[in-house]
């Protein structure tokens, strides 16, 4: 259906400059999830060494990532870009709706 935001209330037309805005914040976007990625990736890596070397097991590399919690942190920094990207996109579109 075209023009479909314009039967959703509070949504309006944007003006060329405002959708190459919109563009450019989801393409920043698409960038910070590819980071958000690798950072998962190597996170992963190094559970995954953990649990190869089970002969070697590395107890206080073990209790070191248990104390730093990196999957909580990269959960946060992943929740709070997305409320960023989603917060940037909201100000250029501007709709009048809670």
């Amino acid at each position: 259906m075209d023009n479909q935001h314009k039967l959703i209330k509070g949504y309006r037309d944007l003006s060329e400059d405002e959708i190459a805005l919109m563009n450019e914040i989801k393409a920043q976007g698409e960038i910070l999830g590819a980071l958000v990625k690798k950072i998962e990736d190597h996170i992963n890596k190094q559970y995954d060494a953990l649990w190869d070397a089970e002969l070697d097991f590395d107890e206080a590399e073990s209790a070191r990532l248990d104390v730093a919690e990196p999957c909580q942190w990269l959960a946060t920094g992943k929740t709070d870009l997305q409320n960023g990207i989603m917060k940037l996109v909201r100000s250029v579109a501007q709709p009048t709706t809670f």
